[in-house]
């Protein structure tokens, strides 16, 4: 808040007092009670003194505002009965002439003068500077901020579309992009946006808006656009200037290429919706905008010649791409667009729907030729066959075509472009497989428009566009299922609906087989189908309708095939992820990565497999089970490359682990991996995500214990040491049933011991203890050494906390002898630590220095960051408690380094926590309370509740330092509050301690 007299800044005093004058701004000049200026100020939290404390706000308030010589009679600021009231008198406020402006914008807008409308709410908007009331206390000024911030959008608003209605939408999209977002899925905004954008000439970038906007609602929400920016979507697609743009018809109407034909399903279903498509689409059309014009003085076939297929009643979802196919184009050449995609997508259906849009405006006929790539050999349509048919359609004769020779293609091609060198054709070429094939087809008059459709992406042709069709969105596909089996029947049923759609992939022929099962067996509930198609093998053996069926669809584009890459697509679907990169397969076909990352690319040129990033590539659920049934008829195969993706998992784990490839005595060897280092292999699996979980679900399903139980074992603390403890507990979970049928012996054990090690991370010591004890039983009936040192200690490392020292004592002591037989460093470091700490809790600091420097020397043998930084942590602790501050926030900001690059999040929160109590104790709270938000900003949902209690304690301590307890008292109960804080005695007393004291 700022005030002025004659452009001089006044003082307004701390942001308390500038909050009470605040308040009675806003509330004047009506009289504001004491009580209620304490609400609006203090809120839940009033001084302790009451009303009382309100005349040490009014006095340096009236000093700094009233003029020189001003008693309390002619102040701005007038006493009365309980109260206080602000006089503006010849004081002018913002506040006074936003209102003003505001109003003055909106009855120009009214009276349809935009010029004005437009000026005065730029005069408005001047008069805001950043956040409204910023730094402001109390809930008034919160929900002032909250309401001008509104006022502020509202106007944004009425300046674009004032903008919009004069035509100056390249200025209008400028504005848009500073208006403040009220939320990510704002309609009215994304409403202007695609208005602008229409009236750019960018109608497909403002169907793009429609289909985000909507993705977004449906994802954050679960609902469907409102009304308004549905209407604003179609009439983008009729072109409807007088909506977007406030205008009638004009230059862009009379040149509008074809109204968009309302798609049945869209609003109605039935035979009655598909009448309304056959009307519009036999209406006569105008030429698209920017169209090559009609050539006077050449006489027009009678009637237009039309050879398109029957147009589909139901295409549903492809809005924005058929404002795509059929956007206006250079008048003056021959316009090719490309389109691709899966079988079954619904690519035929998409390029025949534009071409009944646009067919119209080519007054010389719409053509359609399909080449049959994916038919039987006798069926498919070489260049030849299709230019004889081509030029008989064209010239209604097929006399004097050339004779068959080793000429014969050229001399068809140049008969073909001298046919067609004076029209202003439409063609449709579809189910093409190769550039090779559409070249030749290509007519040579300018204006002409071909769309050519297949499976296969066409890199050689040169094309304005491509567009590659992908699966129907759910909601997308759940439309569709209703206009095949009306409202009535699919609405009864929405979760088995939504629960088909997924089954079916989004694939519009799999959901038309649906349909026509449903169809044909109306006893038949969805609920029903939706069972028989359980799992992806399962759907794909449903989806068969006679003829019509998704294995056969998917076998035709596997048959076209080389040898090499029908063998990639049976390995690709036998990768344990959804998504996969060239690493994996590579690793199954025992082949270099540049080779496998060909492979893919190749497939994904024959749409069938996608690329969701670069790298990263997905098989459609359908078609990954159609890749494992062709896998399955050579089962020896399938199995190898099973194991060799599922080595590759385990050796990533191991490398990218604290204990490091020699951490694991049984298993596969790592050393092979192709991995360079620890930090390659985290990468890897970090572009894994959260789809590691899935991996040993798979390797479980398929029958490999050992390898699930192996990938288990090494990610374990991978995702732990991340904080994914969910994920880790689910991996072990998973493996833990496959333990006894394993034929490594010594994974009931070790499995085990990693799930003790997860509820460490997580503070939760006697389930811990439970783990370990029962793996020490199993290890020690085994006589494995190696995990019941590791069951040992881990026992030991459960027990300090809880108070049971001699025993954890004992199991470490013990442990530290087998490390030492074993050379197990990881295990003698962790364990040094552990004993370090106990010596440090009874307040021995210089023993338990001693075992921190041992534990130091022994991580830097190993050479991981992380671990180096865990140990550098203790000694800082060390040095700490015996006074030596300087060193241990030397020592503590090289551990935040070190966790930086180990990609430990967890571990670099614990470290600047750490960080921040050294600043603190070396007399420097300000510094700590930064260091203490540096580490608040690391944590994540993942983060135990006994670190987010640490740090919000710590940082609740350094708060109070400085003086700043509502602050401190705010860190103190939010980590009080968290779920299982009373689960954590040693984190929970000093936040509790802490909140007393404030």
């Amino acid at each position: 808040m700022r005030a002025r007299r004659d452009g001089v800044p006044l003082s307004l005093g701390p942001v308390r007092r500038q909050a009470f004058l605040a308040a009675l701004v806003l509330r004047g000049p009506d009289l504001v009670t004491y009580r209620q200026l304490l609400d609006d100020v203090w809120g839940g939290e009033p001084p302790g003194t009451g009303h009382r404390v309100l005349p040490s706000y009014v006095y340096p308030l009236r000093k700094a505002l009233d003029t020189v010589g001003a008693g309390p009679d002619r102040s701005v600021i007038l006493g009365g009965r309980g109260g206080y009231r602000f006089v503006a008198g010849s004081a002018g406020t913002d506040l006074a002439e936003l209102a003003d402006a505001t109003l003055l914008a909106r009855r120009a807008k009214s009276a349809g003068d935009h010029d004005a409308a437009l000026e005065h709410a730029g005069r408005a908007l001047d008069l805001f500077r950043g956040e409204p009331l910023t730094g402001l206390p109390g809930p008034l000024a919160d929900s002032e901020r909250r309401r001008l911030s509104r006022q502020r959008r509202a106007l944004h608003q009425d300046r674009v579309e004032c903008l919009v209605l004069l035509g100056r939408h390249s200025d209008a999209l400028d504005e848009l992009m500073a208006v403040p977002l009220a939320r990510p899925h704002d309609e009215p905004l994304a409403a202007l946006r695609m208005r602008a954008l229409y009236g750019s000439g960018r109608q497909a970038e403002a169907l793009a808006v429609y289909g985000e906007t909507r993705g977004r609602l449906l994802d954050e929400l679960g609902v469907e656009p409102g009304e308004e920016l549905r209407r604003i979507q179609q009439a983008v697609l009729r072109r409807d200037d007088r909506v977007l743009l406030g205008r009638p018809g004009g230059p862009r109407a009379a040149r509008a290429a074809v109204p968009a034909p309302r798609t049945a399903g869209d609003e109605d279903t039935g035979n009655e919706g598909a009448g309304r498509e056959d009307a519009l689409r036999r209406a006569p059309v105008e030429s698209p905008p920017h169209g090559p014009a009609p050539r006077p003085g050449r006489p027009r076939p009678q009637p237009r010649h039309n050879e398109l297929p029957g147009d589909t009643a139901c295409l549903v979802g492809r809005e924005t791409e058929l404002a795509l196919l059929t956007a206006p184009v250079p008048p003056g050449a021959v316009s090719v667009a490309v389109v691709d995609g899966t079988a079954g997508v619904g690519k035929s259906a998409l390029v025949v729907r534009a071409a009944w849009m646009l067919g119209d405006a080519y007054p010389d006929g719409s053509l359609y030729v399909d080449l049959r790539a994916h038919g039987a050999g006798h069926e498919r349509v070489d260049p030849r066959r299709a230019l004889r048919r081509l030029l008989r359609a064209v010239r209604g004769t097929g006399d004097d075509l050339p004779e068959h020779g080793p000429d014969e293609l050229a001399e068809l091609v140049t008969a073909w472009r001298a046919a067609t060198s004076a029209l202003r054709l439409l063609l449709v070429v579809d189910d093409a497989r190769g550039a090779e094939q559409v070249r030749p087809l290509l007519p040579a008059g300018p204006g002409s428009r071909v769309l050519v459709a297949g499976r296969q992406r066409l890199p050689g042709l040169d094309a304005d566009v491509r567009l590659t069709v992908e699966p129907l969105d759910t909601g997308g596909s759940v439309r569709l299922l209703r206009t095949l089996l009306g409202r009535e029947r699919s609405d009864r049923e929405p979760e088995a609906a939504r629960e088909l759609a997924r089954r079916c992939g989004g694939l519009p022929l799999a959901l038309r087989i649906v349909g026509a099962r449903l169809q044909n067996r109306p006893s038949w509930t969805l609920e029903h189908l939706a069972a028989r198609m359980s799992d992806d093998a399962r759907s794909l053996g449903e989806l068969r309708a006679e003829d019509r069926s998704m294995a056969a669809a998917f076998r035709m584009s596997y048959d076209q095939l080389t040898p090499e890459l029908r063998r990639g697509f049976r390995a690709a679907g036998q990768s344990p992820t959804a998504r996969f990169d060239g690493l994996t397969l590579a690793a199954m076909l025992d082949r270099s990565r540049e080779d496998a990352d060909d492979l893919l690319e190749d497939l994904v040129d024959a749409s069938l497999l996608h690329q969701p990033q670069p790298g990263r590539y997905r098989l459609h659920d359908l078609v990954r089970a159609h890749a494992r049934q062709l896998a399955a008829e050579a089962p020896g195969q399938a199995a190898a490359d099973r194991a060799a993706a599922l080595g590759l998992y385990t050796a990533a784990g191991r490398i990218a682990g604290y204990w490091g490839p020699e951490g694991f005595p049984t298993g596969p060897d790592a050393t092979a991996a192709p991995f360079a280092d620890w930090r390659e292999a985290t990468a890897w699996l970090d572009d894994a995500g959260g789809e590691l979980v899935d991996v040993v679900a798979y390797a479980a399903d398929a029958g490999e214990y050992d390898h699930a139980c192996w990938i288990a074992e090494a990610l374990a603390e991978h995702l732990a040491r991340q904080g994914h403890h969910q994920e880790a507990r689910t991996v072990l979970e998973t493996a833990l049933t496959c333990a006894d049928m394993a034929t490594d012996r010594r994974m009931p054990a070790s499995l085990r011991n990693c799930a003790g090690l997860v509820d460490v991370h997580l503070g939760r010591f006697r389930q811990a203890h439970a783990w370990f004890a029962d793996a020490l039983r199993l290890s020690r009936g085994l006589g494995d050494s190696w995990d019941r040192a590791r069951a040992l200690a881990g026992m030991g490392v459960a027990r300090w906390p809880l108070g049971h020292v001699e025993e954890a004592v004992a199991h470490l002591n013990e442990a530290l002898e087998l490390a030492a037989r074993l050379d197990d460093d990881w295990l003698a470091g962790t364990v040094t630590c552990n004993l370090g700490a106990i010596h440090a809790k009874d307040g021995r600091h210089e023993e338990a220095l001693r075992h921190y420097r041992a534990a130091l020397s022994v991580a830097e043998k190993n050479g991981r960051p992380g671990t180096i930084s865990v140990t550098l942590c203790f000694v800082a602790d060390a040095h700490l408690a015996l006074g030596r501050t300087a060193e241990a926030t030397s020592l503590l900001r090289r551990a935040v380094d070190l966790a930086h690059e180990a990609g430990d999040a967890p571990l670099r929160a614990n470290a600047l926590s750490r960080l921040g109590a050294a600043e603190h104790a070396q007399g420097d709270p300000h510094a700590a309370v930064d260091t203490h938000h540096e580490a608040l900003s690391t944590l994540t949902e993942h983060t135990s509740a006994w670190l987010e209690m640490q740090v919000r304690t710590r940082l609740g301590q350094s708060y109070a330092a400085v003086g700043r307890r509502t602050e401190a008292r705010r860190e103190f109960r939010t980590a009080l509050a968290l779920s299982e804080a009373g689960d954590h005695p040693r984190a929970y007393g000093p936040a509790r301690d802490g909140l007393e004291s404030c």
